[in-house]
């Protein structure tokens, strides 16, 4: 099927934009955590929500979760890794799937981190971010992935079993990945190099490790890596009043338009997006 929308990132931005578009009964489906937002989650105190005074972040992301099974909105657990524009819609690869929408919201956040040097260069040359996807391409090789999140550790654990050595870098502590051909690497990865192809990374302390291909399984992917065209201002992406994009039918919310990064900015970016987006498929039925 083709849907409405399809929202990208399940953070606050991305919630309030599904429950208005559920409201307004149209077809989307949302990709993201089902953990909505670490961020958030971890937040001791939010003070500046308004009508709920002091909160934990933990507290509020359980109103989240019950306001979606309220409104019997769901979360596909998926990471969009490819966004292919075309003339009525836009195509989406996530895992092993394909989805078609006639519009895109973004809300993947901000980055936490950097990407590594090279991984734009030799994205598609060894670079990966889809562990289903392209896993089967290294049976038997060594591999380097970095891991970003424990939610990802299943498809570090699917690596494992096809690669014969696989160097982790991860971003957080207590991993719990135990494969006799897991090692763990003792300095994060600065950069990775090659010829045609990715063939070596090197650590931060200067430690160069040669690799088959590397793997990284981030929460979110740069902006401009799904979609090449997307003008940006600095790590921000440019939008109007309306939260559109310089991209037909495209349109963003959330700390990815730049700051303040506030859950209510969030909020209300996404609420305006949901309603550009459905007077623009009013517009072009």
């Amino acid at each position: 099927m083709i849907y409405d929308t399809a929202i990208i990132g399940s953070g606050p931005a991305g919630l309030s934009a599904a429950i208005n578009l559920k409201l307004h009964n149209k077809e989307f489906i949302w990709f993201g955590g089902k953990n909505f937002s670490t961020k958030v989650e971890k937040s001791e105190k939010i003070a500046n929500y308004p009508g709920l005074g002091m909160i934990a972040g933990k507290d509020l992301i359980a109103k989240f979760e019950a306001h979606r099974e309220e409104m019997g909105i769901e979360i596909t657990d998926q990471m969009v890794t490819a966004i292919m524009p075309g003339d009525e819609y836009y195509m989406l690869s996530a895992g092993q799937d394909v989805y078609m929408a006639k519009t895109l919201l973004l809300a993947t956040g901000v980055a936490a981190g950097k990407g590594f040097g090279g991984e734009e260069e030799f994205l598609g040359r060894g670079i990966s971010y889809c562990a289903t996807c392209d896993g089967f391409l290294y049976k038997g090789k060594t591999i380097a992935v970095f891991c970003g999140d424990a939610r990802f550790e299943h498809e570090v654990d699917y690596l494992a079993e096809l690669a014969d050595k696989v160097y982790l870098a991860t971003s957080y502590k207590d991993v719990k990945l135990d494969k006799p051909n897991i090692e763990m690497l003792p300095k994060p990865i600065r950069k990775v190099s090659g010829a045609m192809k990715v063939n070596q990374i090197e650590l931060t302390d200067g430690t160069q490790i040669d690799v088959d291909g590397v793997f990284c399984l981030r929460n979110s992917i740069a902006p401009t890596t799904l979609l090449s065209d997307l003008e940006l201002d600095g790590v921000h992406i440019v939008v109007g009043r309306d939260m559109a994009t310089n991209m037909p039918g495209c349109f963003a919310a959330g700390d990815c338009t730049g700051r303040p990064y506030q859950i209510a900015k969030s909020v209300g970016e996404g609420n305006i997006a949901a309603h550009s987006i459905i007077e623009y498929l009013a517009e072009n039925k």
